[in-house]
């Protein structure tokens, strides 16, 4: 019988013991993805598209564009130069393998299993003798993928070349597929690979950097597997040195290269790397208990919400660097909010909360899972958004060349990171800490617990996000006390969006419900948790009832593409105007015209979503119409045509 690794956690540093050397752990423990079974009705077909669509559509691509070949190649079985476009095209197949191993706990697979084996031995075959992996650079250094890389030998352009952010990819992926399979086929690949970087680099060593951060929580994750320090010192060393000009010549801003880490106040440049960075710091924080490094990521974390998010959750102002702008600089038609940096957003979100507990770090994933993160990809999960803009005019090819979502890119670092990031989104349900349980995210699902040494049965049935209410059976071993804290989400506690830079125009007023074995509970509507601590018995029932009503948001004045303008939600889902819906001249509606606002519920249409409609005066001809908008993660999935999510407040 094959032995599967308990899956601990997925997304970031979980537990292990390390005596002797004052190191620490996250307070909170997320629930392990091999603990839950997903039968909830949104997010399982998503998570069984990218089993069955998107996981065989990029292996496919991948080989078409050589990324097997390179291994190939560089292991002289082939002969060939380097095929794609760019440095770091082997981290495609690093990430697809990642989310196949993250599918393989949900949904076992014994032929999926078997190819990925055949994909790994293929990367084992363009490993070099040492552990160095970066298939172009020992194909041929001196021809680069991408006219904008340098050529040259090992580690000599660390700003472009991408070979240590292929060493984090690798890393990632090895983690996952250990955690889900128990072999150690790709894992001893990636440990050769980081024990040349240990031997490489850190202190009195090759003082290069990363350009791209995510080797840091690649190693870190290598630290939790193998208990050796080795891994979390290099990852250390990379961010302690970051900004350092004594040690070598910076980068700049664009790589968060500019100043010290603990001493940056701002986030800036390349909002991927940024938040990797981000979440690498995090883990730092928590692990050495590094005061510095927390009260930076608050600092960053802070100055990203209050300024530089959109309301979708979405990151990244710019198309010029996929960069942050300035703050409050968050244009609509030309946002860029790559859906790699919603994915990195969450990642770090989940690391703070996890350090904290505090519930302003899952508003912002939720509001990103819902609406900036699952919009990069079609329903039908073979096409792709790179930018989430929250405006379009059917003109503006936005998408790397496209007005609409894409089949691919030269680089497509946002499929695949869509293939390794969705699969384990069950992860971030629940989280312990001591005898609390938190449950964070709502979507049916049956979970086995322990907490506090005794096992827990617990379910959810729920059809959220189209409806508020939930119903939790809790199944426990053996009688006993412990506590069970309930996220009440931003939106039912009328706080859009932690911070200030969005919030509701009229705030809604119906209180929760809340009902303990049949018997109703007092709540408050400002709760961030609803927290019940009690002696828990088998057959014990919660339901739970978080109202919902469509809410009209509107922005901080300081941002000027937003002034005057409005926008719709309805529970954590962003709306937006579709022209395929409204034809007429929707962009210039006004949104106090619009009359008899209501939720309609559509199984027939994009999958099955709530609609919200409403009566309207056209502006060109007074004639009455219909104004319907839809799920903004669903837009573009009927043709090119206008879209918008922030209306015109008056007719002005």
């Amino acid at each position: 019988m094959k032995t599967i690794i308990p899956l601990v956690a997925i997304l970031i540093f979980a537990g292990c013991t390390n005596s002797g050397h004052n190191l620490s752990d996250y307070p909170i423990t997320p629930v392990s993805l091999n603990s839950i079974k997903l039968t909830d009705n949104f997010w399982l077909p998503k998570i069984k598209t990218i089993r069955e669509i998107t996981i065989p559509y990029a292996f496919e691509k991948c080989r078409i564009e050589g990324r097997m070949d390179n291994f190939l190649i560089a292991g002289g079985k082939m002969d060939g130069e380097t095929k794609g476009a760019m440095p770091f095209d082997d981290t495609d197949l690093y990430k697809i393998i990642e989310g196949a191993s993250y599918s393989l706990i949900l949904m076992p697979d014994k032929n999926l299993e078997a190819y990925l084996d055949s994909i790994i031995a293929i990367i084992k075959t363009g490993q070099e003798k040492d552990g160095y992996l970066t298939t172009w650079k020992t194909i041929n250094p001196d021809e680069p993928p991408a006219p904008w890389v340098k050529p040259g030998g090992r580690w000599q352009n660390l700003d472009a070349s991408h070979e240590l952010y292929n060493s984090g990819h690798l890393f990632e992926a090895a983690a996952a597929h250990y955690y889900a399979t128990g072999k150690r086929n790709f894992l001893d690949i990636a440990l050769k690979n980081a024990d040349l970087l240990t031997e490489t680099f850190g202190p009195g060593k090759n003082p290069q950097l990363p350009g791209h951060q995510i080797v840091e929580t690649g190693l870190i994750k290598l630290y939790q597997i193998t208990h050796k320090t080795k891994y979390l010192e290099l990852a250390r060393h990379f961010l302690d040195s970051r900004g350092n000009p004594q040690l070598r010549k910076l980068y700049g801003p664009y790589n968060q290269d500019h100043q010290l880490v603990i001493d940056q106040d701002e986030v800036v440049g390349h909002a991927v790397r940024a938040l990797y960075m981000y979440a690498g710091m995090t883990d730092i924080a928590a692990i050495y208990r590094d005061t510095a490094y927390l009260k930076a990521v608050n600092v960053l974390w802070e100055n990203m919400v209050n300024k530089k998010m959109y309301i979708t959750g979405g990151v990244g102002a710019r198309h010029e660097g996929e960069s942050f702008g300035e703050n409050y600089e968050l244009p609509n038609l030309t946002a860029y909010s790559e859906t790699c940096a919603a994915i990195g957003s969450v990642y770090w979100n989940h690391r703070m909360f996890l350090q904290t507990g505090q519930v302003k770090y899952y508003d912002i994933i939720e509001r990103t899972l819902y609406n900036a993160l699952i919009s990069g990809i079609s329903l039908e999960g073979d096409k792709f958004f790179y930018p989430n803009p929250l405006e379009a005019d059917g003109e503006y090819a936005f998408n790397k060349g496209a007005c609409t979502r894409q089949s691919w890119f030269d680089c497509s670092c946002c499929p695949t990171n869509l293939i390794r990031f969705l699969p384990s989104v069950p992860n971030l349900i629940y989280a312990t800490d001591k005898d609390n349980l938190y449950i964070n995210l709502f979507m049916s699902n049956e979970a086995s617990i322990s907490l506090d040494g005794n096992k827990i049965k617990l379910s959810q049935e729920t059809e959220y996000p189209w409806s508020g209410k939930i119903l939790f059976l809790v199944n426990p071993e053996k009688q006993n006390e412990f506590t069970i804290k309930i996220r009440v989400p931003g939106w039912a506690r009328n706080n859009a969006l932690p911070g200030n830079l969005y919030s509701y125009a009229n705030p809604g007023t119906e209180k929760i419900r809340l009902k303990i074995n049949g018997q109703a509970e007092d709540t408050f509507t400002n709760e961030e948790y609803i927290t019940i601590t009690r002696l828990w018995e088998k057959g014990d029932t919660i339901e739970l009832n978080f109202p919902m009503q469509i809410q009209k948001l509107i922005a901080d004045e300081k941002i000027e593409s937003d002034r005057n303008l409005v926008a719709l939600e309805y529970g954590p889902i962003v709306y937006c105007a579709e022209e395929i819906d409204n034809p007429y001249d929707f962009t210039k509606l006004a949104v106090p015209g619009i009359k008899n606002l209501k939720v309609i519920k559509r199984n027939d249409l994009l999958n099955g979503v709530n609609i919200i409609t409403g009566n309207v005066d056209t502006l060109s001809d007074n004639n009455k119409s219909t104004l319907t908008l839809v799920p903004y993660y669903a837009w573009s999935n009927r043709g090119i045509g206008k879209m918008r999510v922030w209306m015109p407040e008056t007719s002005n």
